[in-house]
C-alpha cells in the first residue's frame, strides 16, 4: 500500500496532507470543551487508542471479507451493503468503542458529560488520521482533498453521536441507573454503526440513487453534527 517517495520533502508534504484534516477537527472539538480541558497525556493516549483500533480493524475486516466473498457476489449491491455494515462499520466502530471504554470509563478525568464526546472524537480521529496516511501514501495527493471533506469528518461525525451517548451512560452510572447506563452504551455503539454503515453503503453501491442519497446524507449529517456539538457543549454537566 505504501510507495517509495523520491524526496524527504515530499514525504512531509504527504504526511501533512494526510493528518491536517484530523488536526483541524481535533482543535475544533478541543475548543468546544469549555468547562474543563482534558489533560494532554490523556488526549495523546486516546489518539494512540485510535491507531490501535485501526490496526485491529484491518485484521478483523480481512477475515470478514474473506468470508463474505464466499457467500455473496462481490460485485453485487447486497455485498456492498453487507460489507459496509458488517465488514466495516460494525468492526471499526466496535474497535473504537472498545478502546474508548477501556481507556476512559474509569478515568477520574471523565467528570463531565461532554468529555464523552471529546474522548470518542479523539479516538476516532486517531483512527482516521492513521487510515488517511495509508491512503495518501498509497494513492497520492489526489485522494487527500475528497478524504479531507468526506472520510475524516465522517469519522468525527460518527464519534460525536457515540460520545454523546457515552457521556450520558457515565451520568446514568453515577446516578445508579444501571438500565440507563446499558441502553446509552448500546446506543453509543449502534448509532455510530448505523451512520457509518449507511455512509459506506451509499458510497460503495455507486449507482445514481445511492450517490444522491450519499450527498444528501453527508450534508444533513454535517449540519446536525455541528449543531449537536454546540448543544452538547452548552448544556454540559458534571457526572
Amino acid at each position: 500500500m505504501f510507495i517509495a517517495l523520491p524526496t524527504l520533502t515530499l514525504f512531509w508534504v504527504y504526511l501533512f496532507a494526510a493528518v491536517l484534516p484530523a488536526v483541524f477537527l481535533l482543535t475544533y472539538i478541543y475548543r468546544e470543551d469549555t468547562i474543563e480541558k482534558e489533560p494532554a497525556p490523556l488526549l495523546w493516549g486516546l489518539l494512540l487508542m485510535g491507531v490501535l483500533a485501526a490496526l485491529v480493524s484491518i485484521v478483523i475486516e480481512e477475515l470478514i471479507d474473506g468470508y463474505l466473498v464466499t457467500i455473496l457476489d462481490n460485485k453485487s449491491a447486497a455485498y456492498s451493503i453487507v460489507s459496509a455494515f458488517l465488514g466495516v462499520a460494525a468492526v471499526e466502530e466496535g474497535t473504537k468503542f472498545l478502546f474508548l471504554k477501556l481507556r476512559t470509563w474509569k478515568d477520574t478525568n471523565f467528570n463531565y458529560r461532554f468529555d464523552g464526546v471529546v474522548y470518542a472524537v479523539f479516538v476516532s480521529l486517531g483512527f482516521a488520521a492513521f487510515e488517511n496516511i495509508g491512503y495518501v501514501y498509497g494513492y497520492g495527493l489526489s485522494v487527500s482533498v475528497p478524504r479531507a471533506f468526506l472520510a475524516v469528518p465522517g469519522h468525527m461525525a460518527f464519534a460525536v453521536f457515540m460520545g454523546a451517548f457515552y457521556g450520558r451512560a457515565k451520568l446514568c452510572r453515577d446516578l445508579g441507573d444501571r438500565a440507563g447506563c446499558f441502553w446509552n452504551l448500546l446506543c453509543a455503539y449502534l448509532t455510530a454503526v448505523f451512520l457509518h454503515g449507511f455512509y459506506d453503503s451509499c458510497a460503495m453501491v455507486g449507482n445514481v440513487l445511492s450517490t444522491l442519497l450519499f450527498v444528501i446524507f453527508v450534508i444533513v449529517m454535517y449540519v446536525v453534527v455541528f449543531k449537536k456539538v454546540r448543544r452538547e457543549s452548552q448544556t454540559d454537566k458534571p457526572v
